[in-house]
């Protein structure tokens, strides 16, 4: 007698407690094996246990960065593949996420089969599937929020540091950082 496939891991990292709850059902309904967490700390002792082939993780949990468990699910043997939400995307912190081993990067709000569609591909869209290049420029407000989380990233979150960079004053800073992002 066959034992029955066994269901892919899948591990969904978000401070969301009710969004959190719902993708992991979503996932769970589609057969495969999900656990998931609510912060860095319990997300971390999942990865160790459970060792997950699969992963959601948002860029914010709480205070934290979800980067540091992007890092460590590339870690594992054989990697993880991971897609990273956020809420508030910007181009400096989308790099970093493929940098540390992210397949994917997508910004909420997102259906549960765009995620896995992230996941089977190849990072990035195949060329027939890619969109035509976009002539139009980025705006002055947008291009301003990219370069600030691109020297946020550089001084690793330190605002001062980023703000003597930048050539301003810390709370000048902080007041763009409250600001959403700008749409392009």
């Amino acid at each position: 007698m066959n034992s029955p496939e066994p269901r892919p891991s899948f591990l969904v990292v978000d401070d969301d407690e009710i969004f959190c709850g719902v993708l992991a059902r979503a996932l769970e309904r589609r057969g495969y094996d999900v656990a998931s967490a609510l912060s860095v700390a319990e997300a971390q002792q999942l990865i160790e246990q459970r060792r997950p082939a699969l992963a959601v993780v948002d860029l914010r949990i709480g205070n934290e960065s979800g980067l540091t468990l992007v890092r460590r699910l590339g870690a594992l043997v054989p990697p993880a593949r991971c897609v990273v939400l956020t809420g508030y995307g910007s181009i400096a912190t989308a790099v970093e996420a493929i940098k540390l081993g992210a397949s994917h990067y997508l910004t909420k709000p997102v259906e549960v089969d765009e995620i896995l569609a992230a996941l089977r591909g190849p990072a990035g869209p195949a060329p027939e599937e890619a969109p035509a290049a976009q002539p139009k420029p980025l705006s002055v407000r947008r291009a301003e929020w990219e370069h600030i989380q691109r020297v946020l990233g550089d001084h690793a979150g330190n605002i001062s540091a980023a703000a003597r960079a930048l050539g301003i004053h810390r709370r000048t800073l902080q007041r763009k950082l409250r600001k959403r992002p700008v749409r392009s």
